[in-house]
């Protein structure tokens, strides 16, 4: 019995790659708490476990007294006994005693056995918190063990990590037995054993692939300045060079393509867009929707925004499935941008007769009863049309055309 203590924690030393001195540590604590249960006190033993000899050894340190003079048999040795030992001895000396812990009863060596087995377990909790707290952001491969409506559990050597739900990618159909990469996204200490939180729908995990893929932003010579993300369908990534010579979007593309198409296979066919960073906002935003092309970019002060005018048939391009396009383009810039099709804001920007000053209320009404809604129709109209207006002569339908043109002037 004794035995299977040391060979489980030579097993663990082995196995579990937990440092000799812990274990010493945790001997120590655990057959000192059994000793002072035995004798009452164990200020004067020592526990050492000898890796090499495969045995745990308890020394306990005596002083020698006179025969006849025992008070404390735990502190104290007789002479006599002493000298069995070794005939030199001599009263006062420090005599130092073997103690066999196999004689210490099933009860004590079984408390021994539970006790040592808790403080292995914390050692081994303590080791895996510390060892993947310094693994955060690193990408792991592990197979799946099991899969549930809350999470998926996968098995990294010989550790379970966890991928919740929401740290997946929505389009994924994961199995038990599949091989995953993931990311390590954060480490939780518990009651039990540590969580380990992994994730493939966290922008690190796009972030990390790139540095695997792409030597220029893994040496710092092209940066990540943005990235932007909806797990599943689309990631835009802006990317600058710290080097002239380096162009950032076709080091992140590859000879023909190679590198992104080694990120988009392991997003699963995710959409990735890579756009050149630049501090210059109305270019960013114009790089942020290509290949859409803005026809003009304007500022919206009161509601924070930008509205790009857009091209008609561009639109639904610019928007993208479901908003995305726009929605990422938005996070990108760091503003939101508004889009309108070309058709609808130069409707919107027609100027109403109502909005004219110069012109008398009466002739309001006698050009919208003939049809006119706009400045720019009257103008179209022309002078000679607007004499054919019962009640416009000459004169007025030149004040007319004279008014509204003031309001077209460059």
């Amino acid at each position: 019995m004794n035995h299977e203590i040391v060979d489980a924690i030579s097993y663990l030393i082995r196995e579990r790659h937990i440092e000799k001195q812990a274990f010493q540590e945790i001997i120590e604590t655990v057959f000192l708490s059994i000793l002072k249960k035995k004798y009452g006190n164990a200020d004067n033993f020592d526990v050492i476990f000898n890796l090499e000899k495969g045995d745990i050894e308890i020394y306990q340190e005596k002083e020698i007294v006179e025969d006849g003079a025992v008070e404390n048999p735990v502190m104290q040795i007789a002479l006599s006994d002493a000298r069995k030992v070794d005939p030199d001895f001599e009263v006062g000396e420090e005599f130092v005693e073997i103690v066999d812990y196999r004689t210490f009863g099933r009860r004590l060596v079984t408390a021994a056995k539970q006790n040592l087995a808790q403080k292995i377990k914390e050692v081994e909790k303590d080791n895996v918190y510390r060892e993947f707290t310094d693994r955060v952001g690193e990408i792991i491969m592990g197979d799946i063990h099991q899969v549930n409506r809350h999470e998926i559990r996968i098995n990294v050597d010989k550790t379970e990590v966890v991928m919740p739900r929401e740290e997946a990618i929505y389009s994924e159909r994961y199995r038990r037995g599949d091989t995953v990469r993931a990311i390590i996204k954060q480490v939780e200490r518990t009651n039990k054993e540590p969580k380990i939180i992994v994730s493939r729908a966290d922008v690190s995990f796009v972030r990390r692939l790139f540095e695997l893929e792409v030597p220029e932003i893994f040496d710092s010579i092209v940066e990540i300045k943005k990235i932007v993300r909806e797990p599943g369908d689309r990631t835009k990534i802006a990317v600058e060079s710290n080097d002239k010579r380096i162009d950032p979007v076709g080091a992140c593309v590859g000879l023909k393509g190679v590198r992104i198409q080694a990120v988009v296979r392991e997003l699963n066919n995710e959409k990735v867009d890579i756009i050149h960073w630049t501090n210059d906002r109305s270019l960013l935003i114009h790089r942020a929707l290509s290949p859409v092309t803005p026809l003009e970019l304007i500022p919206d002060e009161e509601n924070k925004r930008i509205i790009a005018v857009i091209p008609d048939d561009q639109m639904s391009m610019a928007i993208g499935r479901k908003g995305q396009n726009i929605r990422l383009a938005s996070q990108v810039v760091g503003v939101d941008i508004a889009p309108i099709k070309e058709s609808e804001f130069y409707e919107e920007e027609e100027l109403k007769l109502d909005d004219i000053e110069g012109l008398t209320p009466v002739i309001k009404e006698k050009l919208k009863a003939a049809g006119y809604t706009s400045a720019e129709q009257v103008l179209d109209a022309g002078k000679d049309k607007l004499m054919e207006i019962p009640g416009i002569g000459e004169a007025t339908a030149q004040k007319i055309v004279e008014t509204l043109a003031v309001y077209y002037e460059e």
